[in-house]
């Protein structure tokens, strides 16, 4: 393809989730309340987790970071997506779409890396802090380069994409370059990203099966494989989602079964990510009921 058959794209028009009259409103009403709900429930956790000294842990630790994650890359696309789904122009310039795709990118990334550190067993200050910060490098990198191979693409035809926010297979899709490298650096470094993330939580649940069952108690194993239940639960659609979205053929691409995929881990994983891992715990319930009777009195 010559660069003289390829336009100078200036902005991105989203089609949006809908564009049944009937359904934008309680669509936006919907979507509103979980936005609503994961940002005072990340927000909440960081607030309590960086306050309190009981929660100066090393899980803990982790688990700011992961209300962190979840709040920065459904920020980055939660707002704009609620704006559009009543707005009539839903369009982005390409700079602002490039910045999306990078926010989002970079802290979903990021999560993945983080996840498998919620299980460590112990671990002094200094590792945790140069683990986040390798985690963090490491999304930024990753998101870099797609973002790189992305938006150096051709776009001749039509500026509108199919979806409700800048992600890559919509984008490709738009696309009249050749997108087999990027294409390849999914399924490379990405890839490599989501294998090393699965094995990690794959191997510490293997280890947390097995402790769980020397519990004598029936009581204790049933309250212990519970928990394990939610967070394997929260883990298995934030990473069922990312590999449905970005490692199946191009060829069985759906836009709409994408978007409904997207909405999960942009926008609910993030809300149920809080309730499942923290406020369900014995010291955040403690914490809480504490601030409660203060308030009380």
């Amino acid at each position: 393809l010559s660069l003289e058959n390829c336009s100078s794209v200036t902005e991105f028009v989203f089609s949006g989730i809908t564009s049944t009259p009937g359904m934008k409103g309680p669509l936006f009403a919907m979507f509103l309340l979980v936005y609503l709900i994961n940002l005072l429930a990340n927000l909440g956790m960081i607030t309590l987790i960086r306050m309190d000294s009981q929660l100066q842990t090393l899980m803990y630790f982790f688990l700011s970071h992961l209300s962190f994650c979840d709040l920065c890359y459904s920020t980055a696309i939660g707002p704009k997506m609620l704006f559009d789904v009543l707005a009539k122009n839903k369009s982005m310039p390409f700079f602002g779409c490039t910045l999306q795709f990078l926010i989002s990118c970079t802290f979903a990334d990021s999560e993945c890396l983080l996840t498998p550190l919620l299980y460590t067993v112990s671990m002094s200050s200094r590792v945790c802090s140069l683990l986040m910060a390798g985690v963090y490098m490491l999304g930024m990198a990753d998101a870099l380069i797609h973002t790189t191979l992305t938006f150096r693409l051709c776009f001749c035809g039509s500026n509108e994409i199919n979806h409700f926010f800048c992600d890559i297979p919509p984008l490709l899709l738009l696309s009249c370059s050749d997108t087999q490298i990027n294409e390849l650096a999914i399924f490379t470094i990405f890839g490599f990203i989501e294998l090393s993330s699965i094995s990690g939580v794959l191997v510490s649940y293997g280890y947390i099966i097995l402790s769980v069952l020397k519990i004598h108690s029936a009581e204790g194993r049933f309250k212990a494989f519970s928990t394990c239940t939610g967070h394997f639960t929260a883990v298995a659609i934030f990473q069922g989602t990312l590999l449905f979205t970005y490692f199946r053929p191009s060829s069985s691409y759906s836009p709409d079964q994408d978007k409904i995929t997207s909405l999960f881990y942009t926008l609910v994983i993030p809300m149920l990510n809080p309730l499942i891992y923290s406020i369900r715990n014995k010291d955040v319930k403690t914490i809480l009921e504490k601030l409660k009777n203060k308030l009380k009195n």
